[in-house]
């Protein structure tokens, strides 16, 4: 391990150690100084920094500007241990506060997703249960992917039908109900699991030697998945390909609870604050924006609104 990897290890685990999750910031920030030390860099600056964007591949301008902030803020903490480390100025990269418009998958895309994630096959047998299985429940939960991978078997209460979810967004703890149809599945997978594995682990979702799954291991097993069954283009050498993804299953599901809303004639407003606690935004903005982000949402709320204009015109 060389110095920068170890400062790296030391500063993720301080930050996580003061309540950060980190996963995405770990994942970036390791395939940077992988970049750096294969590049025989020993310091940050704004020209390595640079060059990575180069030979990375094709990203957006806001995703571009997002691993800025992740690696300027590595690179503040490392400046304090040696000032030959360059900080990135903030406007390297300007961001855009745009947000894309999330793919809302088929019935039959989400039946073929965990059909393939079955298919995924490990030593032990355990990877294509597990991602079937976690995939399944993102779509029928709406659950944000670190929210599934940090679940642990406490959290998940078979006989009640409820998740705990733990470490929500911004340390929140909330409750999800679970369906029967959902809690018949988890039971199949729990018992194959403990199968496989012979003894019950700790976390609810396993990976290849019984260890809890990370969010890049989730997100390349997703593209394996979408590659077979043509969601995505395959990609040589492991990559994965741009396409729909794992967090559209949570758009997915949002998406179709409030069409439900409008096609049963519930109120909107009313339901919104029960969805926006469901899925654990911090602000129902964040809810609001489906409406705006899919055509077919948009339009069910107007035709809403020109129902409710209509009669209030005719009293």
């Amino acid at each position: 391990m060389n110095t920068l990897e170890r400062q790296l290890e030391s500063y993720l685990a301080i930050r996580r150690g003061l309540g950060f999750r980190l996963s995405t910031e770990e994942r970036i920030l390791r395939r940077f100084v992988d970049f750096l030390h294969q590049q025989k860099a020993r310091h940050i600056t704004v020209r390595w920094f640079l060059k990575w964007k180069e030979t990375f591949g094709h990203a957006s301008q806001h995703t571009w500007s997002h691993r800025a902030v992740i690696v300027r803020i590595f690179a503040q903490w490392l400046s304090g241990i040696d000032p030959r480390h360059e900080v990135l100025p903030k406007d390297l990269i300007p961001g855009r506060a745009r947000r894309g418009r999330p793919y809302i998958y088929s019935d039959q895309e989400i039946a073929r997703i965990v059909e393939e994630a079955e298919r995924l096959r490990c030593m032990n047998g355990i990877r294509g249960p597990t991602f079937a299985t976690f995939f399944g429940l993102i779509a029928v939960t709406g659950l944000r992917i670190s929210e599934a991978l940090a679940l642990n078997n406490d959290d998940v209460d078979l006989d009640s039908g409820v998740l705990t979810i733990r470490q929500g967004k911004s340390g929140k703890q909330r409750l999800a109900p679970l369906t029967k149809s959902t809690v018949d599945r988890l039971r199949v997978y729990v018992k194959e699991r403990d199968r496989l594995l012979g003894y019950v682990p700790q976390p609810f979702f396993v990976g290849d030697a019984g260890e809890r799954p990370d969010d890049c291991s989730a997100r390349y097993n997703f593209a394996v998945v979408c590659q077979r069954i043509g969601l995505r283009a395959p990609q040589k050498y492991r990559k994965h390909g741009r396409g729909p993804r794992i967090h559209d299953l949570r758009h997915t599901f949002a998406v179709r609870t409030m069409m439900d809303w409008y096609r049963s004639g519930k109120d909107p407003d009313r339901e919104m604050v029960r969805l926006s606690t469901y899925l654990g935004h911090t602000k129902p903005a964040s809810t609001y924006w489906y409406i705006e982000a899919v055509p077919e949402l948009l339009k069910l709320a107007s035709d809403r609104a020109t129902r409710l204009r209509g009669l209030e015109g005719g009293r």
